[in-house]
Formats: C-alpha cells, structure tokens, sequence
C-alpha cells in the first residue's frame, strides 16, 4: 500500500497495490495493522455501509456528532466519484477548507476521512458502487449536513445538474453551523 498526504492534515489518500495474471488481479483492500500504521493510531471499525448512485447524484454533505462521530475509509468498487471532505474542526488551521479526490475502480484509492469532517461524493458514472467502513455506528440523533453548495465553502464538484435529496438540499450554511469537533481532541 502506498500513502498520500493531502493538503488538509489528517486526510489521507491510500492506493492498495494490484497484482495482475491472465485471469485478472488480487488486491489486499484493508490490513489493520498497516492502516494503523499509516493513521498513527489503532483504528476500529464497526460498520460497513454501501450505496448505488446514478451518474450526477450527489450526496453530502454528512457527518455526525460527538459522541457518535464517525471517522470513514471510502473506496468505489463500480464506477467513479468526485469524492469530497470538509474540515469543520474548530481549532484547525484549515478549519472550512475542503479536499476532493477522484475515486474509481480503476485507480482503486481509498480515502481515510477522520472524525470531524464533513463529507461527500458525486458519482460519476450511473451504478456507482461507494463502500465505506465506519468507526461508530450509524446514529439518526446525532447526524448533521453542511449544504452542498454553500458560496462560503465554495466546492467545485465538476456537475452542473446534480441530482440531490430533500435533506442535502437543506443541509446548514457554513457561516451559521456551530461545530463541535476540535482537532487536538
């Protein structure tokens, strides 16, 4: 596996190696130990969540609150996404600054988004499949969305007609959210 720092602290890029023969390829997605490793800290996950999109569904931004945070390692299996986090740790030093990172099949990237940040994607193709694992379970109470367009934060995601559900459309403005995420926490 090989690892790429991005320019937000914390949020890594992990390309797991391929070993191609005639009949196709085998690919080790996850090794704990490694992973732990590359994030500094034993990391334990207790969910795995999948979805299917259609070409120009976008989904995000979401995350949720302490005590129920959820730090995510996302892959694509089928397809392709514009994979997208926002940092909304208060005391960060690129606290609203965000970091997109094309996912497919083919390059295989997985993404480490650590607990407090916010997070989406665009598929990119139609039948995307998104895997990702989840360090906490999922919690209705405690889950939160940024508005996916918000002017302040500024995303590009490379659509001009994306297809969005009621609640994303209706996610929070930057300049109004009161974060309860801290970095050094």
């Amino acid at each position: 596996m090989t690892i790429e720092r991005t320019p937000i602290e914390d949020l890594l890029v992990i390309t797991p190696k391929k070993f191609f023969d005639d009949r196709g390829y085998f690919t080790e997605s996850f090794n704990e130990q490694q992973f732990s490793s590359m994030v500094g800290k034993s990391i334990k996950f207790v969910q795995d969540n999948e979805s299917v999109s259609s070409k120009n569904v976008l989904r995000g931004l979401h995350f949720q609150n302490s005590p129920h945070a959820q730090g995510k390692l996302v892959r694509v299996v089928r397809g392709a996404v514009f994979d997208v986090a926002v940092d909304i740790r208060k005391d960060s030093p690129t606290y609203g600054q965000w970091h997109g990172e094309l996912l497919s099949e083919d390059n295989g990237k997985l993404f480490w988004i650590p607990e407090g940040f916010a997070h989406g994607f665009v598929a990119l193709e139609d039948q995307t499949k998104f895997l990702y694992k989840c360090t906490n379970y999922y919690a209705p109470s405690a889950e939160d969305t940024l508005l996916w367009n918000d002017p302040i934060l500024a995303i590009d995601w490379g659509v001009t007609a994306p297809i969005i559900s009621e609640k994303d459309n209706k996610g929070k403005n930057f300049d109004t959210f009161e974060s309860n995420f801290f970095k050094n926490h």
